[in-house]
C-alpha cells in the first residue's frame, strides 16, 4: 500500500523534494511495525535499508567482546539509521532495538540508489549526517569535561530541543521518550545511583517532573542551561 504523500513531506529527510520523488517515495517505500525489543539490525551484518522512525524510538548501541553494550543514542520520531551501508556497502556498524511500539519507513538499495540522483535529497541526507557527526564531537568533548550532572543536564536539553513537545502556552516542554535511570547511566557513562542522585536533585529543584511512563518534563530549562554553562 502507497504511503501518503504529506506524511513525507512533513520528514525533514524529504523536504523539497520534487512531487515526481516523493511519489517515488510514496509507491516504492515500505511500512513496518515493531513490537519493544525487536531486534532492527544486528552488527557486523549485511546492510540493505534505510530506516525512518516515522513513530516510536530505538536504541543504537556496540556489542563489547566482554558482553557488555556501549550505548550509542537514542533515536525517535523524524530520525534515520542504516544509511551508513547503503553509502560504503560495508557491514552494519551497530545494533539497533526497538523501545516501544515503532512504526518505520523502508527504503531499499534500489530506491535509495534512485533517490541519490535527487540533489535535495542528498543535501538533506548530508545535513542530517553532519548534525549528527557535530553532536557526537560534542558528546565526546563533554564526557572529558563535565560532571555527571552536566552531562544529565546537557542531554535533557539536547532531548528537550530535538524531540520536545510544548504543554499549552507555558514553557514545559514534554520529552516524549521513555527514558529510564539506566538508560540516561548509559547515555552519560554514570552508575544509576549518581544518576538517580542527579534527577532527584533536578526534581527537587522543580527543573523536571517525571511519569509514571518514564517520560520527562523540562518545567526550568533555563536552569539546566546554567548548570551546563558552570561546568
Amino acid at each position: 500500500m502507497a504511503i501518503d504523500p504529506n506524511l513525507l513531506r512533513a520528514v525533514q529527510l524529504f523536504s523539497g523534494l520534487p512531487d515526481d520523488q516523493i511519489a517515488l517515495v510514496a509507491e516504492r517505500a515500505r511500512h513496518r511495525t515493531y513490537r519493544p525489543d525487536t531486534v532492527v539490525i544486528n552488527q557486523d551484518d549485511t546492510g540493505e535499508t534505510l530506516y525512518l522512525i516515522l513513530k516510536g524510538i530505538v536504541k543504537v548501541f556496540l556489542n563489547r567482546p566482554d558482553g557488555r553494550e556501549v550505548f550509542l543514542a537514542v533515536l525517535a520520531k523524524g530520525d534515520h539509521f542504516g544509511e551508513l551501508s547503503l553509502i560504503d556497502s560495508k557491514y552494519r556498524s551497530a545494533n539497533v532495538v526497538v523501545q516501544e511500539d515503532t512504526s518505520l519507513l523502508l527504503i531499499d538499495r534500489a530506491l535509495f540508489d534512485q533517490l541519490t540522483h535527487c540533489r535535495e535529497f542528498n543535501m538533506n541526507l548530508l545535513r542530517s549526517l553532519a548534525d549528527r557527526s557535530r553532536r557526537g564531537n560534542e558528546r565526546v568533548g563533554n564526557l572529558a569535561t563535565m560532571s555527571v550532572q552536566g552531562l544529565v543536564a546537557h542531554h535533557l536539553i539536547e532531548f528537550a530541543q530535538l524531540y520536545g513537545q510544548k504543554n499549552g502556552a507555558g514553557s514545559d516542554v514534554t520529552i516524549p521518550i521513555r527514558l529510564t535511570q539506566n538508560d540516561l547511566g548509559d547515555i552519560v557513562g554514570a552508575s544509576r545511583e549518581r544518576v538517580n542522585q542527579v534527577m532527584k536533585h533536578f526534581k527537587d529543584t522543580g527543573c523536571i517532573s517525571v511519569s509514571n511512563q518514564y517520560r520527562i518534563t523540562v518545567h526550568k530549562l533555563a536552569d539546566l542551561e546554567r548548570c551546563v554553562d558552570m561546568q
